[in-house]
C-alpha cells in the first residue's frame, strides 16, 4: 500500500514534531513516522526540563534564541498550556568567559549583568562561586518541557489532519526514479511525497546512508543526575526556582537546571556535563572527551566515572544540594557535528534536519518553521548550516539506502501525556487525549 502525501517527515522528536505542527498549518497534507512508541526515552527529546538561554558566544544563536521564544509563545497560545518558564540564567567560570558573553548579549540588545562573585553569593546562597571570577545573569533563560511540548505540536498537528504514526520504522530511503520526490519504505507500506525532512537523531546517518552525502556526525551517550535541595543552617529556602546555570571553569564542564517531573523530589535540580567527543573542535582544549557510540549500540547505563565528576562538582560548588545522593539519574543521546553548528539544509527531494550537539532543543518550535520553509523551497536560515557549509558538496540523490537490519536498542517508555490507538496496518496514531 502506498501513501501519498505533501511532505513525509521522519523522526517525531522535538524537531520532527514542530515540523509537523509548523508544515501541517500551511495547509500541508502531513505523514510524520516515529519507529518508536509515543513517550519513549531512545533518543535525544525526552524529558520534562531542558534549559532555554539566549547567553551564547556567537550572535547568530543570540539571534536565533530571540526567534525561537518568539515561536515558543506561539505555541503556548497555541497549545493553551505553559511550556516555557523563566527562571533566569547564570553564567560562570574562567573558560565560560561571562565579561564576553556580557558585552555579546547587550550588544544584541538582550539585558544582561556582571556580578562580582561574593555580590552573586549572596543573590544566590546556594551556589559557592569562590575563585570562580564574575558571574553573569540574564533574565531570559529557564527551563521548556519537551515531553509536553512535543504533545502539544503533535496535537496541534493532528487537528491539522496530519497523519502521526508511532511504531513505524522506516527501513530504506530513495530519491523517485522520475526525481520529483521521494519514498519512504516501511514494513507497513511505503510512503511518498515531494520531500522527506529527516529529522532521526542519531539514526540519521544510517537512514541516509547513500541516500544524502553528509558531515561527520558523532552519537555519544550523556549522563544526568539529579539531586534534592538541601537548607543550610540559618538559609532560607528560594524563595523562587534556581536559575538555569552554565559553568565552565578547568575541568569543570556542568549545566543544571530545575529538574521538573523528572526529579522525582520537590524542587530536584538537573545536573549535566557537556563532554564532547573527540571529533569536535570543543574536545581540542577538553581534560575529558565522551565515547562514541551509536543509537543501536548504547547501553543506558550511566557512566561511573561520569557519575563521580558531577557528584564532585555538585559537592563542591552546589552546597544547596544534597550531593551525596543523587535521587535519579538517566542517560540521553547527543549527535554531534564536529564544529556543534547545525545541518539545515536541502539536498533534492531530503530535507535534513539535525539540530544537534547537545544544544537544539531550545531552538525546537524555530526548527519546525525553518525545516518547513526547506521543504518549500526556501533557503537555509544561515550558510554556516548548510551541507557545504560542514564541507559536504551538495547533490540530487540517486543511490538508495540498504536496508538496516539492526534491531534499535530501546529502553521502557514511560507513560506519556497522550493516548494512541492503531491503524489496520498495526501501525499507531496519536489520538492526543490527556491522561
Amino acid at each position: 500500500m502506498t501513501t501519498r502525501a505533501d511532505m513525509i517527515i521522519v523522526g517525531a522528536g522535538l524537531a520532527g514534531s514542530a515540523a509537523a505542527w509548523a508544515a501541517s498549518a500551511r495547509g500541508l497534507r502531513v505523514v510524520l513516522l516515529e519507529q518508536f512508541d509515543a513517550g519513549h526515552r531512545n533518543g535525544s527529546s525526552h524529558g520534562s526540563a531542558r534549559i532555554f538561554r539566549r547567553a551564547y558566544p556567537d550572535e547568530l544563536y543570540v539571534k536565533l534564541t530571540g526567534e525561537a521564544e518568539e515561536r515558543w509563545r506561539q505555541l503556548e497560545d497555541e497549545a493553551g498550556e505553559t511550556l516555557l518558564t523563566l527562571t533566569g540564567g547564570v553564567d560562570f567560570g574562567a573558560d565560560r568567559k561571562p565579561e564576553h558573553l556580557h558585552k555579546v548579549l547587550t550588544r544584541n540588545g538582550v539585558p544582561a549583568e556582571l556580578l562580582e562573585p561574593e555580590a552573586a553569593a549572596e543573590r544566590w546562597p546556594y551556589f559557592d562561586f569562590t575563585g570562580a571570577g564574575q558571574v553573569m545573569y540574564h533574565a531570559d533563560a529557564g527551563v521548556l518541557d519537551p515531553d509536553n511540548a512535543m504533545a502539544a505540536m503533535l496535537r496541534l498537528a493532528a487537528a491539522n489532519e496530519a497523519d502521526i504514526r508511532f511504531g513505524t520504522p522506516v527501513t530504506r530511503l530513495e530519491a523517485t526514479p522520475a526525481g520529483d520526490g521521494a519514498v519512504a519504505h516501511t514494513d507497513s507500506g511505503t510512503f511518498t511525497a515531494p520531500v522527506i525532512a529527516v529529522a532521526a537523531g542519531a539514526w540519521i546517518s544510517p537512514l541516509l546512508d547513500g541516500v544524502v552525502e553528509l558531515p561527520r556526525l558523532t552519537v555519544t551517550q550523556q549522563q544526568i543526575l539529579h539531586f534534592a535541595p538541601v537548607q543550610a543552617p540559618g538559609q532560607s529556602a528560594p524563595a523562587e526556582p534556581w536559575p538555569i546555570f552554565v559553568c565552565q571553569d578547568g575541568a569543570d564542564n556542568f549545566y543544571g537546571l530545575p529538574g521538573g517531573r523528572d526529579g522525582e523530589v520537590p524542587g530536584a535540580i538537573k545536573i549535566g556535563e557537556h563532554i564532547a567527543p573527540p571529533t569536535t573542535t570543543a574536545a581540542s582544549q577538553a581534560t575529558t572527551v565522551a565515547v562514541p557510540t551509536t543509537a543501536a549500540d548504547r547501553d543506558f547505563k550511566v557512566d561511573p566515572a561520569a557519575r563521580a565528576r558531577i557528584t564532585d562538582f555538585a559537592g563542591r560548588r552546589l552546597p544547596g544540594l544534597n550531593a551525596a545522593a543523587p535521587v535519579n539519574e538517566v542517560t540521553c543521546l547527543y549527535t554531534w557535528t564536529d564544529n556543534e553548528d547545525f545541518v539545515l539544509d536541502r539536498s533534492g527531494p531530503f530535507v535534513v534536519a539535525s539540530p544537534c550537539s547537545g544544544h537544539g532543543a531550545k531552538f525546537a518550535p524555530l526548527l519546525g518553521k525553518i525545516i518547513a520553509d526547506l521543504a518549500a523551497g526556501e533557503p537555509p536560515p544561515d550558510g554556516r548550516f548548510t551541507l557545504p557549509g560542514h564541507g559536504v558538496l551538495r547533490s540530487r540523490p540517486t543511490a538508495l539506502h540498504a536496508p538496516n537490519t539492526e534491531t534499535p536498542a530501546q529502553h521502557p517508555a514511560v507513560t506519556p501525556p497522550l493516548s494512541a490507538s492503531s491503524h489496520s496496518d498495526g501501525s499507531q496514531i496519536v489520538s492526543f487525549a490527556w491522561q
